[in-house]
C-alpha cells in the first residue's frame, strides 16, 4: 500500500482509506468480514482496471514514483554478497553509479546500476541519478575487468539522463558516453541490461549497449524526456503538450518491444512495482536468470554476432525511389 499517490491513483487511495477505517472498526465491533473482503476484491479490480489503461505520460509518472524500487533495492533482494567497487582511476568516484561484484544463483557477475537515492540527502549525493563522466568511466573499468575474468555484466538502468553541468562537460561527458558505446559493442563477455524506471537518452545508453535489453512494465526509454520534447517541439510546459509528446515518443515497454528495441517486458505486480517490491524483485530475478542461462549456452562468437545484429537492426531507412 503506497503512501505517495499519483493523480490517477486517487480513487485507489480513497478506497484504501475506507478499507483501513473498516479494518479498525472490525477489531472493535466485529464488523462484517464478508463486506471487508468484498471491498478488498473491489480494490484489487480497481487497481487492475486503472493500471491497464495508463497513458504513456502516466507510465512515466509511475516510473518516477518516489517509492518505486531502485538499484539499491534490487541489489539487496536479487543479488548475494555484493561488494561495491569505487572510482574511475582518473578523477573521483561517482555515487550516481553503484557497481561491484555480486552473485546471482551461484554465478559471479559484475553489476552496474544507476542510483537515484531514497531521501534528499542521498539524492543530492547521487545527483538525482544523473551520472557524471567519471561514473561512466567507472562502469567501463568494471566491464573491462568482467571481460578479463569472463564474468557476465548486468546493467541496471534508471536515470533521467547524464548530468549536463559545466563541470561534467569540461571533464568529457560526451566522450565518456561515446567510448562506452564503442567498447560495449565489442565487449567480449555476456551483457544484460534492465531498464528499471527511467531510461533517459545517452545517460541510459552509456551502460545500455547489451546483448539482451529487458524493461520493467512501467518503465520508459527514450532519446528525450516528454518535458524536454514538449519544450522543443511545442515551446510549452503545458501538461497536455507533455502528454502528447509522451505518446509521440513511443517510450513505453509495449511500444519498444513492438519496435524491436527491447527484448522482453518484465511484468510488474498489479498497481506497479512500488506496491509490491518483493514480488517485482522475484519476477525480475527469474527472467534475468533465464537470459543469463541462455547466453551462457551460446559461444562468445555467437553472442557478439547477435549483439551486432541486434543494434544494427533497430530503426528503419526509407528511400525515395522516384
Amino acid at each position: 500500500m503506497s503512501n505517495s499517490n499519483l493523480d490517477f491513483e486517487k480513487p485507489i487511495m480513497e478506497l484504501e482509506r475506507r478499507i483501513r477505517e473498516l479494518e479498525s472498526k472490525s477489531q472493535e465491533r466485529h464488523t462484517d468480514l464478508l463486506a471487508l473482503q468484498q471491498m478488498r476484491e473491489t480494490l484489487h479490480n480497481l487497481i487492475g482496471e486503472i493500471f491497464s489503461k495508463l497513458t504513456a505520460w502516466e507510465r512515466v509518472q509511475v516510473a518516477r514514483h518516489p517509492e518505486r524500487p531502485q538499484t539499491q533495492d534490487y541489489l539487496a533482494s536479487i543479488f548475494d554478497d555484493f561488494v561495491e567497487l569505487h572510482g574511475d582511476r582518473y578523477f573521483q568516484d561517482d555515487p550516481a553509479i553503484k557497481s561491484g561484484l555480486a552473485r546471482i544463483d551461484g554465478r559471479t557477475a559484475i553489476v552496474i546500476g544507476q542510483h537515484k537515492g531514497k531521501d534528499t540527502r542521498q539524492r543530492l549525493a547521487a545527483n538525482y541519478g544523473m551520472p557524471n563522466p567519471e561514473g561512466y568511466r567507472k562502469a567501463l573499468r568494471l566491464m573491462k575487468f568482467a571481460e578479463k575474468m569472463r564474468f557476465p555484466v548486468i546493467c541496471l538502468i534508471d536515470t533521467p539522463g547524464a548530468f549536463p553541468g559545466v563541470g561534467a562537460e569540461e571533464r568529457g561527458q560526451f566522450s565518456a558516453i561515446a567510448v562506452n558505446l564503442m567498447e560495449m559493442a565489442r565487449l567480449k563477455t555476456r551483457v544484460i541490461g534492465v531498464i528499471l524506471g527511467e531510461g533517459g537518452s545517452g545517460g541510459a545508453l552509456g551502460i545500455g549497449v547489451v546483448d539482451r535489453l529487458l524493461m520493467m512494465e512501467n518503465a520508459w526509454f527514450s532519446v528525450i524526456s516528454p518535458e524536454g520534447c514538449a519544450a522543443i517541439l511545442f515551446k510549452s510546459s503545458d501538461k497536455e503538450k507533455i502528454a502528447e509528446a509522451a505518446e509521440a515518443l513511443k517510450l513505453t515497454s509495449t511500444d519498444l518491444v513492438r519496435l524491436g528495441v527491447i527484448d522482453e517486458i518484465i511484468p510488474e505486480p498489479v498497481g506497479g512495482a512500488h506496491r509490491d517490491p518483493r514480488r517485482a524483485a522475484q519476477t525480475l530475478k527469474t527472467i534475468l536468470t533465464r537470459h543469463l542461462v541462455e547466453l551462457e549456452a551460446m559461444s562468445l562468437e555467437e553472442v557478439l554476432e547477435q549483439r551486432y545484429k541486434k543494434w544494427r537492426s533497430i530503426g528503419e531507412v526509407t528511400r525515395d525511389t522516384a
